[in-house]
């Protein structure tokens, strides 16, 4: 196999890692400990993928031995496990060719969801809680947990804002194709004639950042304390738990209500400034990903979509990869892992090409 060598340096990496994480002194240090079960965590996958290779690429070259050697039922008993081992031994070597693309670093972190009304006024605002329900039933099918931080609703039950934290296995890897606007066309319910209007709502997916990866010194932070507005009931609104974080270098401020008590409330608030000020650092990095993160919602107009939810038609399309399921009662009720994993396909189709572009090209 063209990359087995490459693959044995991988196995012979994870192994170290094993060590490390069995050593007195990398468990004392935590962040150091943090770094290894991480990068551990990114290789586990590829390792677990190529040892399965090496124990097909063994049988398999057992059972054409046989061929060779043996009579009868021993004969047919060996060509019947070629015949499944080949196509199986080629499918994971497609699979290795993926894992061994150019992971991105996020890929394996929680994110901070920020979902906005754009264009459309009400019927925006109602969409925009819809989309949320979305994510919260998706992330809830994927055993995620979401922690709302801050959330503005309007006069008609929509949302003209939220953010909110989702912790759990992969999630950047799986939502950060999401980010962009998303375009909504159906009937309002308030529409008397019965024309169908287009909405959109902006979506924004950034990877969590850890604290040791992101600090900042107290006089940089002004703290704020105010009365929640949300729901919560009336000791939430007469008391001063309600935190707002204004970061004073870069002027980025976050505000977070969610909770009664006002600790909590800084504790999330600060998680999402990390976030915040991390997606900051990567710009300031790599102009590439600072232009991406200024397009990714663009100004909420509606030419400015990547999906399109077509309610009369029961259709969303994804725009970018030409993708459209004329399922969309069940998209809206968070059943999205059809399109997760074709924009995931897509982009990795992708990436392959590049590599094996640049690999000719060389």
């Amino acid at each position: 196999m063209q990359y087995q060598q490459k693959l044995e340096d991988i196995e012979r990496r994870f192994e170290g890692l094993n060590a490390q994480m069995a050593d007195p002194s990398v468990i004392s240090d935590g962040e150091k400990y943090r770094k290894v079960t991480r990068a551990n965590s990114e290789l586990s996958e590829i390792v677990s993928k190529y040892r399965e290779w090496k124990a097909v690429s063994e049988n398999l070259k057992q059972a054409k031995g046989m061929i060779l050697d043996a009579d009868g039922d021993l004969r047919a008993m060996a060509q019947e496990e070629i015949t499944q081992l080949e196509p199986r031994l080629i499918q994971l070597e497609e699979d290795l060719k993926v894992l061994l693309l150019p992971r991105d670093p996020n890929d394996e972190r929680n994110v901070v969801l920020e979902i906005r009304a754009g264009t459309g006024g009400d019927e925006a605002t109602l969409f925009a809680a819809e989309i949320f329900r979305m994510y919260m039933r998706f992330a809830e099918s994927r055993g995620w947990k979401v922690e709302i931080t801050s959330q503005s609703d309007s006069a008609v039950g929509g949302i003209k804002d939220v953010t909110a934290l989702v912790n759990g296995n992969k999630v950047y890897s799986m939502l950060k194709y999401e980010a962009g606007v998303h375009r909504v066309q159906r009937v309002p319910a308030t529409e008397q004639q019965g024309r169908v209007h287009t909405s959109a709502v902006t979506v924004a997916v950034l990877p969590e950042a850890d604290e040791v990866e992101v600090k900042w010194e107290p006089k940089d932070v002004r703290l704020d304390l105010f009365c929640s507005s949300g729901p919560g009931g009336q000791s939430v609104n007469t008391t001063y738990s309600a935190v707002r974080l204004t970061h004073l270098p870069t002027g980025v401020v976050v505000s977070c209500q969610d909770e009664k008590s006002q600790i909590k409330n800084k504790a999330k608030a600060e998680r999402v400034l990390r976030s915040r000020l991390y997606e900051i650092e990567l710009e300031k990095q790599q102009e590439k990903i600072g232009a991406e993160r200024r397009s990714m919602v663009g100004s909420g107009d509606r030419s400015e979509k990547i999906r399109t939810y077509n309610f009369p038609q029961n259709r969303m399309t994804d725009h970018r990869i030409g993708f459209t399921l004329h399922q969309l009662d069940q998209v809206m009720e968070g059943k999205i892992d059809q399109l997760v994993e074709a924009l995931t396909t897509h982009y990795q189709t992708e990436k392959l090409k590049d590599q094996t572009a640049h690999g000719e090209a060389a």
